[in-house]
């Protein structure tokens, strides 16, 4: 049974950084949309880019193609994005996963979301960049995101990265810019050697999916970035969630 995918990317990336799991899925027999976000694509003005623009942009291509039954996955900062969008599309949902993702509740925004040094960090690299962005430096990124490659690989992916338009990860979402209440089955994924987020209090579990109320979570191989360096386990455990939902 073909499905249809949309993969929502994280901050700083673009739809770009899914082409590996993307062309499993597509080898697959599946169809498969990867769209970048407003302020993330090569000639974008980051400037000014809200989250709801992000979540609008994100509405207006599922309306637009008038696709139904759709496996949304969002990553990490992405999942602000569908929660943004998930009231306004939940009658073309099939499911909701969330991969090493935020899950927004009302009034909290990322940054709000984020240990304490981390905020600091952002902060003062919004105000350093001139235009209300946040870049990643490459010794976090190698260090806490992309662990599991070789420097090399890690240097390559960084390159490719966009700084974020900061109002994206400091505006506060309203309740219905939340999945609280939407009836759409949902699943949670974290990378099992995910670093970015301390384990414990500022953790991505049991903190996000404890959000989604009782949903599957299942624990996947490799880092943060593991859309790069373990897209075949990556793309197994989508498809295993999809039966699922299937399957019921």
């Amino acid at each position: 049974m073909s499905e249809t995918f949309v993969l929502v990317h994280g901050a700083w990336h673009g739809g770009w950084a899914w082409q590996p799991v993307a062309a499993r899925l597509r080898a697959a027999g599946h169809r498969v949309l990867a769209p970048t976000s407003p302020g993330l694509a090569v000639d974008d003005d980051p400037r000014d880019v809200t989250l709801a623009d992000c979540a609008d942009a994100l509405v207006d291509r599922i309306e637009r193609l008038d696709l139904y039954d759709v496996t949304v996955v969002a990553h990490s900062w992405g999942g602000y994005v569908i929660g943004g969008a998930e009231r306004r599309l939940a009658g073309r949902l099939k499911q909701v996963v969330f991969y090493s993702a935020f899950v927004p509740r009302a009034g909290e925004s990322l940054r709000d979301a984020l240990p304490p040094g981390m905020k600091t960090a952002f902060d003062e690299l919004s105000r350093a960049s001139g235009n209300n962005t946040v870049g990643v430096p490459f010794e976090l990124f190698a260090s806490s995101f992309m662990q599991d490659a070789d420097e090399a690989a890690a240097r390559v992916v960084c390159e490719l990265l966009r700084p974020q338009p900061y109002r994206t990860m400091t505006d506060a979402p309203t309740a219905d810019m939340t999945p609280s209440g939407v009836d759409v089955p949902s699943a949670y994924v974290v990378g099992a050697d995910d670093h970015t987020l301390p384990p414990g209090e500022y953790g991505w579990v049991p903190r996000f999916p404890e959000r989604l109320g009782d949903v599957p979570v299942v624990r996947a191989p490799g880092s943060h970035e593991a859309l790069f360096t373990r897209p075949d386990e990556l793309s197994r455990t989508l498809l295993d969630l999809v039966g699922l939902v299937n399957s019921a």
